[in-house]
């Protein structure tokens, strides 16, 4: 081994470091990816060929739906994207024959407390699971992750039983009271993105004086945004368009869903009744559109949730 003198510190000749420092202060080595550019232009063509045909195959069912409301009731199922006879009054007897603004109030009160109460919930208990360190915490997780293999219908009788002796059912609460106690599948998903923020961020917060629920709230839960926002939309999507709680516990058309609603339309105005189609997919368009609204909205962070696997630069 030799030893150097710079600037009056002496400096040990290490083949080992020296090698470890010559690897950091090299350039990191880029993957290879493929240039797009060089596509011949048959294969440009037959891949937007492909993503032409696919979206108007995804899309062609919600263009019929929003044809078919401006309809008359002789024409709806004639298959024409262009009525012959292009009408508005649908769009006017709709709220006359259903109270589909209230429906639309009690759903937008459903997801709401149901999407709130779930990431919140979900992301405290994904918080524990990845941050701290007690025994049998793989076990727990491991049953938490199990409770995703129970089918709904196995626990739908003893759930019913429970509400029904608290006397909660004919109300809105069942439909979303039990996401305050999470989801396994949102806790999943949260507690990956928590696992990859780098702990010495936490280890620094406790330093200055922070205590556990500040380093949560202030440094975990903003650093995985994405994750948040994406069970937000998941829960929101999930809460809107639920048909089966609202079937089983309410009873009155006044604390009716959107879904419930457009069962009762159907019911009234479809097979078995006035065979008013008109209505049924008029109601149909008016309440798909707040998710499509919400998804545009809501896009970039969607995207950005669903491709994000480690820390945000």
């Amino acid at each position: 081994m030799t030893s150097a003198s710079t600037g009056g510190t002496s400096i040990t000749a290490n083949p080992a470091a020296e090698a470890a420092l010559k690897a950091e202060l090299q350039p990191p080595i880029r993957k290879f990816r493929p240039d797009r550019s060089k596509r011949s232009l048959p294969v440009k063509i037959a891949i937007g060929f492909g993503l032409v045909a696919f979206s108007v195959l995804f899309i062609y069912p919600f263009i019929w739906l929003i044809s078919a409301s401006f309809k008359p009731r002789g024409e709806v199922f004639d298959n024409k994207l262009i009525p012959d006879t292009f009408t508005w009054e649908n769009y006017i007897r709709v709220w006359q024959e259903a109270p589909l603004a209230l429906w639309i109030l009690n759903t937008l009160i459903v997801t709401v407390l149901a999407a709130v109460s779930v990431t919140v919930s979900s992301a405290m208990v994904a918080w524990g699971f990845s941050y701290f360190r007690f025994k049998g915490r793989s076990a727990l997780f491991g049953v938490v992750l199990a409770t995703m293999m129970l089918p709904g219908a196995v626990t739908m009788v003893p759930v019913f039983l429970i509400w029904n002796s608290l006397g909660q059912v004919g109300t809105l609460t069942p439909l979303w009271a039990a996401n305050l106690f999470g989801s396994a599948f949102y806790i999943f998903l949260l507690r990956q993105f928590f696992l990859g923020l780098p702990r010495s961020l936490f280890e620094a917060a406790r330093v200055d004086g922070a205590n556990n629920w500040a380093i949560f709230s202030k440094i975990a839960v903003p650093l995985c945004k994405p994750a948040i926002i994406v069970t937000l939309i998941f829960e929101f999507q999930a809460s809107w368009t639920n048909l089966m709680a609202p079937l089983i516990y309410l009873r009155d058309s006044e604390t009716f869903t959107i879904p419930r609603g457009l069962k009762a339309l159907l019911d009234q105005f479809g097979f078995g009744g006035n065979l008013n189609w008109e209505i049924v997919v008029t109601a149909s368009v008016i309440t798909t559109l707040p998710m499509i609204i919400l998804f545009f909205v809501a896009q970039r962070h969607f995207v950005e949730g669903i491709a994000t696997t480690g820390v945000k630069g």
